[in-house]
C-alpha cells in the first residue's frame, strides 16, 4: 500500500475521531444538560448515558441536578412591633428548567443572586407582619411555609424550585443586646436588694417575736418562782409556829442558836453587849433556861 494512502488513512481516522468526540457527550446522574447552538437552546438532555449532538456547532450548558444551598447574608429585619432582629436565614432550591433558568439567569452565580434578593424580600415581609413571639413560638412554621409558598411563586419563571427556606438564627443587634442585658441586670439587681430587703423584715420579725417569747416565758418564771418562794415561806412559818405551839422553850433555845450563828459565825465579828442580854441568856445558863433579871 503507497505510504501516501496511509497517510490518508490515518488523516481520515484522526479527523473522524476528533468528529465523533465532538458528536458524542455523557450525562452524569447528578446532572441535566441544555444543548445549544450558536448560543440557542434546542434541547434538554435530563436522561443519563451516553448521547450525540452535532459536531463543532453545537456545544454544552451542564446544570446540577441535585439540590442546592443557598446562604444569604445575615441581614436585619423589623419586625411588627417596632422591634429589630438580625436574622440569619438559608435555603435549598433546584434547577428544575434548564431552558428557563438559561433565558432568566444564565448561570449557577446569577441565580444565587436573584435568588437571595427574593428571599431576602419575602423574608423582610413574612416577618414584618410577625412579633417576636411568633417567630419562638409554634406559629414560625406557619411563618415558614408562607414564605417558601411565596418564594417559590416568583422562582417558578426562573426555572427555580424552592426545596426549603429556614431561620438558622435571629439575634437582636448587638447595641439593642446590651440594652436588653443592662436592663435584666437592673431588674435582678432590684429584685435581689428586694429579696435583701424582706429578709432582714423578717429576721426583724422574728428576732421580736424571739424576744417577746424570751420576756414572757421570764415573767412566768419568776411568777412561778414568786409562787414557790411564797408558798415555801408559808410551810415554813407553818412549821415553825407547829414546832412553837408544841414546845416553847425549845424553839425559843433553837432561834437563839440560829442567832447566834448569823451573828457570831462570821470571821472577825465583835459585840459589846451586857452579861445580863437577854441575847446572852443561853450563856449564862447551861440548862438552857433564862435567868432572871
Amino acid at each position: 500500500m503507497p505510504r501516501n494512502l496511509l497517510a490518508i488513512l490515518g488523516g481520515l481516522i484522526v479527523v473522524a475521531g476528533i468528529v465523533a468526540s465532538s458528536a458524542l457527550f455523557t450525562v452524569h446522574q447528578t446532572e441535566q444538560v441544555l444543548v445549544l447552538q450558536f448560543g440557542e437552546p434546542k434541547r434538554v438532555v435530563k436522561e443519563p448515558g451516553l448521547h450525540v449532538k452535532l459536531p463543532f456547532i453545537q456545544n454544552l450548558q451542564r446544570y446540577e441536578l441535585r439540590v442546592l444551598d443557598l446562604d444569604p447574608p445575615r441581614q436585619q429585619v423589623i419586625l411588627v412591633d417596632q422591634k429589630r432582629l438580625d436574622v440569619d436565614s438559608y435555603a435549598r432550591f433546584r434547577i428544575t428548567d434548564p431552558l428557563l433558568f438559561y433565558q432568566s439567569v444564565g448561570n449557577e452565580f446569577g441565580a444565587r443572586q436573584r435568588l437571595t434578593a427574593i428571599i431576602n424580600s419575602s423574608l423582610r415581609r413574612a416577618l414584618g407582619n410577625a412579633n417576636l413571639t411568633d417567630i419562638l413560638s409554634a406559629n414560625r412554621d406557619a411563618i415558614i411555609t408562607q414564605m417558601t409558598s411565596e418564594v417559590n411563586a416568583s422562582v417558578e419563571r426562573l426555572g427555580l424550585q424552592i426545596v426549603d427556606v429556614r431561620v438558622r438564627r435571629a439575634d437582636y443587634p448587638e447595641q439593642t443586646s446590651q440594652a436588653i442585658y443592662n436592663r435584666m441586670r437592673s431588674e435582678r439587681e432590684r429584685e435581689a436588694k428586694e429579696a435583701r430587703a424582706e429578709g432582714f423584715e423578717l429576721a426583724q420579725q422574728i428576732r421580736a417575736d424571739a424576744d417577746r417569747q424570751r420576756v414572757v416565758i421570764i415573767a412566768n418564771a419568776e411568777r412561778e418562782a414568786q409562787i414557790v418562794r411564797g408558798q415555801g415561806d408559808a410551810d415554813a412559818i407553818n412549821i415553825y409556829a407547829e414546832a412553837f405551839s408544841r414546845d416553847q422553850q425549845f424553839f425559843s433555845f433553837y432561834r437563839s442558836m440560829e442567832a447566834y450563828r448569823d451573828s457570831l459565825g462570821q470571821d472577825g465579828t465583835t459585840m459589846v453587849l451586857s452579861p445580863n442580854s437577854d441575847f446572852m441568856r443561853f450563856f449564862n445558863s447551861m440548862s438552857g433556861t433564862a435567868t432572871p433579871r
